[in-house]
């Protein structure tokens, strides 16, 4: 590629990002990572929900977030292509059935290996309907998780639960695989047992980071050592590369790509196959994670990767933070129940009257009045109540999705041509 093929393709991707926010620098990131720890400090000294930032949760959070920021990391691939990828989830299902099929009868490296050959297989698909056939983007998506389900149900019954069949005789049945070998883990000498030494004093603020980087470093799984890798490589492949620059160009402005000699289409099937892969890695971490495939695995975590991709502003670092926040509250629920759910009523109570006052002070009369009378039905609500129902504990993940979506939709911006159609020759 030229300079000057460069510096224009460069520059018509930064003149379209004028009305964009300026960048947080690290020195602000971190202190609101720090503020972000205090907050929950104070709350669970206050409600005395210890589990909050014990290590048990956040490890639980990481395990968590790995296959949701896996999906969303594929998401934001086709999206920055101009590909809309809703088929995530069935992507995610082809990925987790890939790695049970392989992974009982090779080990648990082939099955993340199967997981991505999978997932590539549905991107594929997705690629060769939306970007070769001009097929409706969101109308493939649906037509690969209908399909996805229906390939996986049917598979696994011909495959798993044949009667006689070498599978079946291993343990597997319609709904599952055999059950393969674990996925080693490792947890830093000395450093582990130090951190959970201090976090067992229950020391204001110092036990409750000890809590949490124990958790972070403690028998962690090699396979989420890869997915924090993948996070990275992505940012630089992106944003700091030719390729990168051509892929986001195709999602940007493709007839200004193609007029300057880009492969719209080659860039386009390659960014919907790599999506599929990372989605389909993220289902193989599922399999991997309980040492089988099962079905109905995924559980909508393709979509709640989508959501991450939106609220993190289709940018790597953006996705990994909004996949963290769900996997906590994913973790929460399922370790914690209704206390601890209950004590973060509180701490979104305060949020709400926040945002209320932020909006009040920029002229926005009415959503300063909606976002305090919820915060202080919330603070009434946790002041008369000990716990929260079962029914709202479940749902704590997918209450997240939305609340995180609607507080950060006025600062989103998506590719400006994602979903568009685009047929080649019209940059000529």
């Amino acid at each position: 590629m030229s300079t000057t093929f460069t510096d224009a393709l460069a520059k018509g991707l930064t003149g379209k990002n004028k009305g964009e926010r300026r960048k947080l620098s690290y020195p602000v990131i971190l202190l609101l990572i720090a503020g972000g720890l205090l907050v929950l400090s104070v709350l669970r000294v206050i409600t005395g929900a210890e589990d909050l930032t014990s290590s048990g949760q956040f490890s639980g959070a990481l395990g968590a977030a790995v296959p949701i920021g896996l999906a969303g990391l594929g998401g934001l691939w086709a999206e920055r292509a101009g590909v809309v990828n809703i088929g995530l989830e069935g992507m995610m299902m082809l990925g987790t059935f890939s790695a049970g099929w392989i992974g009982w009868q090779h080990g648990p490296w082939a099955a993340a290996a199967a997981g991505i050959l999978g997932g590539a297989l549905g991107g594929l698909v997705h690629a060769l309907a939306t970007v070769t056939f001009g097929v409706d983007h969101i109308i493939s998506g649906v037509a690969i998780n209908i399909l996805a389900l229906g390939v996986t149900q049917y598979l696994a019954k011909l495959w798993f639960g044949a009667e006689g069949s070498e599978a079946q005789q291993a343990g597997g049945n319609d709904k599952q695989s055999p059950v393969m070998e674990n996925m080693p883990n490792f947890s830093i000498p000395g450093l582990s047992d130090w951190l959970n030494s201090i976090e067992k004093h229950n020391w204001f603020f110092v036990s409750d980071l000890a809590g949490i980087v124990d958790g972070l470093v403690t028998d962690v799984s090699w396979l989420t050592i890869v997915a924090g890798g993948l996070f990275v490589l992505t940012f630089f492949v992106l944003w700091r590369s030719s390729f990168g620059l051509r892929l986001r160009s195709c999602g940007e402005s493709p007839v200004a790509a193609e007029s300057l000699g880009v492969n719209v289409y080659k860039y386009k099937y390659a960014a919907v196959v790599v999506s599929g892969g990372l989605a389909g890695l993220g289902g193989a971490f599922l399999a991997i994670g309980t040492h089988m495939y099962s079905d109905g695995q995924t559980g909508g975590r393709g979509y709640i990767g989508l959501a991450t991709m939106i609220s993190g502003n289709w940018r790597p670092g953006g996705v990994a933070m909004s996949a963290g926040l769900f996997g906590f509250m994913d973790s929460l629920q399922l370790r914690s129940g209704g206390p601890t759910v209950h004590a973060l009523l509180l701490l979104v109570a305060v949020l709400l009257i926040g945002f209320a006052a932020w909006r009040l002070r920029a002229g926005k009369t009415k959503p300063a009045i909606v976002s305090a009378a919820f915060g202080v039905a919330l603070i009434v609500w946790y002041t008369m109540t000990k716990t929260v129902p079962l029914e709202l504990v479940d749902a704590t993940p997918y209450v997240a999705t939305l609340l995180v979506l609607s507080f950060s939709a006025q600062r989103l911006r998506m590719p400006k041509a994602n979903g568009k159609p685009y047929r080649k020759g019209e940059g000529k």
